[in-house]
């Protein structure tokens, strides 16, 4: 009969962070070993259940018992289960001893076998229905893979009263295993099953009789005071945050609400308050303290301000909430007097004049200190800078304060803020804003879909940050393998590429490393990487531009030329999808191909045509209407109008095809074949301006 199954493991206080992924993995281990062993319907559905107490889950539709199967076992090969005179032999009579087991030991005879091919030649198969087993085997099984497997962060030892030793996450007091109304008897951490478990330490009364595997989560909430979906709880977490917060927005990333989560069962959420003078210490570093020590939730105004009120999630529903208020503002306030106590302290010392000390932290062991590797940002920000026609005094400066806020007493206590507060210290010493913003600016785009710098200063300070650590990480060996990265190069990459094209800047990618190389050629553990950092810079722009929607064939045309400069890169894109729309690009991106394979095997001449040796009439229409497009096509390039320099091509397509269809290039007379390929060299660099359209080609 089927019915639902339940299982839980009843423990101590299990590691927050992990929960929900333990309760995910339990609840897939159990269902995935019943499934294989044929106790589920296609239609069964699991419910994953992970309090910070237990770990459990529901299956619908769960056979008492795995179906009858029918297998089919190869017994012999008929060579060696019969003689030359077909009579059985010893090995046979041995193999059908040993498959009377499986016949209810009934004697098989060689009637009872099936002579079948079998690959180059015929054997014996016997076939024999195997009963199927109890789903008290089967979850016994299931349970054992499924704990063996779950993701624990750090094994546990820990004795069990009869004196044995139990490894798990945390002791386990507990086991249920009901189908329907009836136990499994089944043993896992040294514990045999039953049907009691229990409920809210503080909101509920000893232990809860469970009575059905159906009845499980009712039971918990309604008798446990316990709501045993972690999902379920973070959505009335979140609902009950929304609401106390009122007019204000409540700041509640999805990690520090997973956090809460797994800290609590029977969610409770309280206003609290902090004294308003602390709103003077900058409201990142108020709003760290708060999330990452305490795990409360911070408040803002409409406009992002902080609130002097915060928000709490407790695991004691009361209605006189006075002492959990009290004693939470009451533990808050040392944590805030601490970060206001950083803030002055740090205040006292211009940021500038901790440069020095910049010398005392290693930046690599084989890259120096921060101290130089401030210098070669400061170089190579004020070369940038100078190039794009920006302040090259601000950008120097920005590059030399960058990363002196790690030596402040606040970063030391928050690392997440650095850069961050680099700027209000810079702000509060009387820098320039822009060299303030470039502090916290630099450090971005942080992560993928993360913002750009929008200062000139703070876009200088990115670049030189990236290139530099780019060149430098990767020259003494230590590029990206495989899914290791340690050195976040991958995420460089693409922030120095998404300031490049998205930010429109005119600069060479191969000035940008050669600049970026100079400073570490005087080092002995440094090898310059410029050409290997520019493949791997063009294999990051590939996906760049996948991502953002171009087509493979599209991005290869332009990326395969390896554009120097990335600012039109877009424009030429939108081109060559404008290209590919004409009804002629198809013809002509295979005659470009057709073309490039000619040359590549030729000394691909680019002398001039000479007119006089044009002997074909196709190939003379060609010329002529090369030199009728040929103001078009460069005036159109000149002012960047892409698109319609390739879409000029298309007024080429008839006598393209008319030349490859009447014209012999590879004449024997040299003079006219040489004369030919200049022709047709002089066709692919029109062609190719904006993107190698050959890759268009199917």
């Amino acid at each position: 009969m089927n019915q639902t199954l339940l299982v839980e493991l009843l423990t101590e206080e299990l590691p927050p962070k992990a929960l929900a992924k333990l309760g995910d993995a339990f609840a897939a281990g159990i269902m995935n070993g019943l499934k294989a062993r044929a106790f589920l319907e296609s239609d069964s559905a699991a419910t994953i259940y992970a309090t910070p107490r237990r770990l459990a889950v529901s299956i619908t539709n769960v056979r008492a018992g795995s179906p009858d199967k029918s297998i089919r076992e190869k017994v012999l090969p008929v060579s060696v289960a019969l003689d030359a005179n077909g009579n059985p032999t010893a090995p046979l009579a041995k193999k059908l001893a040993a498959l009377a087991s499986l016949s209810n030991g009934a004697p098989l005879g060689i009637t009872d076998l099936e002579r079948a091919p079998d690959g180059k030649a015929d054997s014996f198969f016997y076939t024999y229905i195997a009963p199927g087993s109890p789903l008290q085997n089967g979850l016994q099984t299931a349970l054992e893979e499924a704990i063996a497997k779950l993701p624990i962060p750090k094994v546990m030892s820990y004795q069990r009263p009869d004196g044995s030793t139990v490894q798990f996450v945390r002791p386990v007091h507990k086991l249920i295993a009901l189908h329907g109304t009836g136990i499994i008897p089944i043993t896992i951490l040294g514990l045999s099953t039953g049907k009691t478990t229990l409920g809210h330490r503080f909101l509920s009364q000893g232990e809860l009789q469970i009575s059905s595997a159906d009845s499980y989560a009712s039971t918990l909430e309604e008798q446990g005071k316990i709501i045993a979906s972690v999902t379920v709880r973070k959505e009335k977490i979140r609902g009950a945050l929304l609401a106390q917060a009122g007019n204000d927005q409540v700041l509640m990333p999805e990690a520090l609400l997973d956090e809460v989560t797994a800290l609590v069962e029977w969610p409770a959420v309280y206003e609290c308050n902090f004294e308003s003078e602390f709103l003077s210490v900058p409201q990142e570093c108020l709003i760290l303290t708060m999330q990452t020590n305490q795990k409360y939730f911070a408040l803002t105004d409409a406009e992002g301000r902080l609130r002097s009120r915060f928000l709490i999630v407790s695991n004691l529903a009361t209605d006189d909430p006075r002492h959990i208020i009290q004693g939470n503002e009451r533990v808050v306030r040392p944590r805030l007097s601490d970060a206001k106590f950083f803030f002055e302290q740090d205040k006292k010392k211009r940021l500038a004049d901790r440069v020095p000390g910049l010398n005392n932290v290693v930046y690599h062991n084989k890259l120096g200190t921060q101290a130089q590797r401030t210098e070669r940002l400061t170089a190579l920000a004020g070369r940038i800078a100078q190039t794009l026609g920006t302040d090259v005094a601000r950008a120097e400066c920005g590059a030399l304060l960058a990363k002196t806020d790690l030596l402040t007493d606040m970063v030391g206590e928050f690392p997440e803020l650095q850069g961050i507060m680099g700027t209000y210290y810079a702000r509060h010493d009387g820098e320039h804003e822009e060299v303030a913003l470039a502090i916290s600016e630099h450090y971005r785009p942080r992560f993928a879909g993360d913002a750009l710098p929008q200062t000139d200063t703070g876009t200088v300070v990115a670049l030189a940050d990236k290139l530099e650590t780019l060149v430098g990480i990767w020259g003494i060996g230590l590029q990206p393998t495989g899914d290791k990265d340690p050195f976040a190069l991958r995420r460089h990459a693409l922030g120095i590429l998404r300031m490049l094209v998205e930010r429109r800047l005119p600069l060479s990618i191969a000035d940008l490393l050669k600049s970026s190389a100079a400073p570490f050629m005087s080092n002995p553990n440094f090898r310059n990487p410029s050409a290997e950092v520019t493949a791997f810079l063009f294999d990051r722009l590939r996906g760049l531009l996948r991502e953002r929607g171009f087509a493979q064939n599209e991005v290869e045309a332009v990326v395969a030329q390896q554009p120097d400069r990335l600012d039109d890169i877009i424009e030429r894109l939108n081109a060559v999808q404008a290209f590919a729309a004409l009804p002629e690009a198809e013809s002509l991106a295979a005659a470009n191909k057709r073309i490039t394979n000619i040359l590549k095997k030729t000394d691909r001449a680019t002398g001039q045509v000479q007119a006089e040796l044009l002997r074909e009439p196709a190939e003379e229409k060609l010329y002529s209407a090369m030199m009728q497009l040929q103001p078009q096509v460069d005036a159109a390039f000149a002012k960047g109008d892409f698109t319609n320099t390739l879409k000029s091509l298309a007024h080429l397509r008839e006598h393209v095809d008319g030349f490859f269809n009447d014209v012999m290039v590879m004449a024997e007379d040299e003079q006219l074949r040489n004369n030919r390929i200049a022709l047709l060299s002089n066709l692919h660099g029109m062609m190719n301006r904006v993107a190698d359209i050959s890759k268009l080609a199917a």
